[in-house]
């Protein structure tokens, strides 16, 4: 496994213990439970764990303020379950003193990576009080002035993963800045408090000037530039809602600096690709936003029909009661069309696919949703990968990530709910998780074109929850200075390059210049299975398809005789041959060929 998240077995797929006493299997219980540098062990008690595949199983719990760690005591069950406390979204009690039922009386626990769980405990003696109370203050640690566990671990790597992205080195591999384009600093977040502290913005505009778009712009999310087409310098510009309100205000500055940004390459219409429904963005007029109306001269207005956050968390919520605990068969593809998931999936994708269109034919793009940190984001990270084939490597993955999500502001502490026991707050939503999706569907559809594989894409998703890196605390760049998360937390991108043979995909094949278009039509979309449908033991996991399995054994022998041919060279070299001549007499001469057995 990638990290120590979320271990499940159960005894469809577990081996039995026949050798072992109970005895013995009890003494042993937890012992073995391997902490973090830095991670404690708070309690440990028995318990039983109502398995919804295998019904009440006894045990022992592990909380440490990291995880809740159980193991099964039962000879005839192995089963371990080992979640990090932050991936819990709601801790709540279920029965009383007075309920009747055997194993009525314990805790109810709903998890962020489509688990609940369920342990009973004995109903005297208040006997759940103490797990209860430790288990709601360490999981949600905000809430309760503690801090998160990213701040207490005390593990070190041997790469430092916050250097992967450095601002000024991915503009310049862009070819930026040049003579249409100029790189500006939000310096104490003057300009916007969301936005990095490095911008590429036209070179005609002045710093006046923006100063004056970011009055009519939410929160101050002027149009920047995200990604420059090489060859054609269209570009790929972010931004959010202009405040046209409902009495169709306008501002010149606005209008004229984006027909600057439509003049940068000759672009004969700027399009203007809208990730909202045109309805919304209509109703957002009431509350002071709006769009771009006809005044907009030299531009057109695409609504893409993406819905807002809560759509998107009510449509997670039934895929979750369609995929745990249990699997209707019988009903299961009406019953996953009734979730929308995919169809979310679908519009998103084809979304990012006409801006990817839009911009490889030489037409510059502007892109936003209301506040440009959710929906555009999406939208331009997955048509940058579609253009760019250094997104679609390992480390440049990372960089985009940390540049289109995570520099530019999209809400994770918000959206994700760290540390903070407020379950029902209306700005949790899963807009990351589908952005990790929609990369997904396309390795899944380009299998060759992408060098890292889907175990980095389950391990950045456990991982957005653990709180065990940096990586994704807090809500924008400005937050994450005040906090220190740089210098007093690891990054995630530390962990997967330590150990990056883990991460890569053997069938990966370098093709630049390559422009990637999925299709995004149903009959090609598929559920994530591995991810979504990974708790339920019945359903059978692939860790690692027979083919690939094959074709890395197939890597390691080609290795081994390259060694091989590499030592033979040497060994006839002539410095080689004169210190062979020199040791005839003295020592018989050494075994030059070795048989190999290709184990076909």
């Amino acid at each position: 496994m990638a990290s120590p998240v979320s271990v499940y077995n159960s005894s469809p797929l577990a081996p039995h213990i026949s050798s072992m006493s109970r005895e013995s299997v009890k003494m042993e219980l937890l012992a073995d439970v391997a902490l973090l540098p830095g991670e404690e062990r708070i309690i440990d008690k028995d318990i039983i764990y109502i398995c919804p595949f295998n019904g009440a199983v006894k045990g022992k719990v592990l909380i440490t303020k990291y995880r809740l760690h159980f193991k099964s005591s039962d000879a005839d069950v192995v089963m371990a379950l080992d979640i990090p406390l932050c991936a819990i979204s709601r801790v709540e009690k279920m029965g009383g003193a007075s309920s009747r039922g055997e194993n009525s009386y314990g805790l109810d626990i709903t998890c962020k990576d489509m688990r609940n769980l369920r342990f009973a405990l004995k109903q005297e003696g208040h006997s759940r009080r103490d797990i209860f109370e430790l288990l709601f203050k360490h999981a949600f640690p905000l809430s309760h002035g503690l801090p998160l566990f990213a701040y207490v671990t005390q593990e070190k790597y041997a790469t430092e993963g916050w250097d992967i992205y450095k601002p000024m080195e991915e503009f310049r591999r862009q070819g930026l800045p040049n003579d249409k384009w100029r790189i500006v600093f939000n310096k104490s977040y003057e300009l916007c408090d969301t936005y990095p502290t490095v911008l590429a913005v036209p070179y005609k505009s002045s710093d006046d000037d923006l100063k004056r778009v970011a009055a009519f712009r939410s929160r101050g999310r002027i149009p920047v530039l995200s990604w420059i087409h090489r060859e054609n310098q269209a570009v790929i510009v972010r931004c959010s809602q202009p405040l046209v309100g409902m009495s169709g205000k306008r501002n010149k500055d606005d209008e004229r600096y984006l027909d600057v940004i439509r003049e940068a390459n000759d672009t004969a219409k700027l399009t203007i690709y809208d990730a909202r429904p045109s309805v919304n963005a209509v109703a957002n007029k009431a509350t002071g936003g709006g769009y771009e109306g006809d005044e907009y001269q030299n531009a057109e207005l695409v609504f893409l029909d993406i819905q807002n956050i809560h759509v998107m968390r009510e449509s997670l919520k039934k895929l979750k009661d369609i995929v745990y605990p249990n699997v209707e068969e019988s009903h299961w593809l009406s019953s996953l069309e009734s979730t929308h998931w995919l169809e979310h999936i679908k519009l998103v994708l084809s979304g990012a696919i006409q801006v990817a269109d839009k911009v490889s034919s030489g037409n510059s793009v502007v892109v936003h949703c209301s506040d440009g940190w959710d929906r555009t984001a999406q939208l331009t990270s997955l048509a940058m990968l579609m253009l760019d084939s250094h997104y679609r490597t390992l480390r440049g993955f990372q960089v985009l990530i940390e540049k289109e999500w995570i520099s530019f502001g999209h809400k994770f502490a918000s959206r994700i709910g760290h540390g903070d026991k407020n379950h029902a707050d209306q700005d949790r939503s899963p807009v990351f998780l589908q952005f990790i999706d929609c990369v997904w569907q396309m390795t899944k559809q380009f299998p060759t074109a992408f060098e890292f594989n889907e175990r980095l894409l389950l391990t950045i998703l456990d991982h957005l929850y653990s709180c065990r890196f940096g990586t994704f605390l807090y809500n924008c760049q400005s937050a994450r200075e005040q906090h220190d998360v740089r210098s007093k937390t690891e990054s995630l991108w530390s962990l997967v390059n330590s150990r990056m043979e883990m991460y890569l995909n053997p069938f990966y094949t370098p093709e630049s210049g390559r422009v990637l278009y999925p299709v995004a039509s149903m009959r090609h979309l598929e559920l994530w299975v591995t991810y979504y449908i990974r708790w339920n033991p019945r359903i059978r996991q692939q860790q690692q398809s027979p083919v690939e399995q094959r074709y890395m054994e197939l890597l390691a022998l080609r290795d081994e005789y390259l060694k091989k041919l590499e030592a033979l060279q040497l060994s006839d070299s002539p410095s080689s041959q004169l210190a062979n001549a020199a040791n005839t007499s003295s020592s018989p001469p050494p075994q030059q060929y070795t048989q190999l057995q290709t184990p076909l």
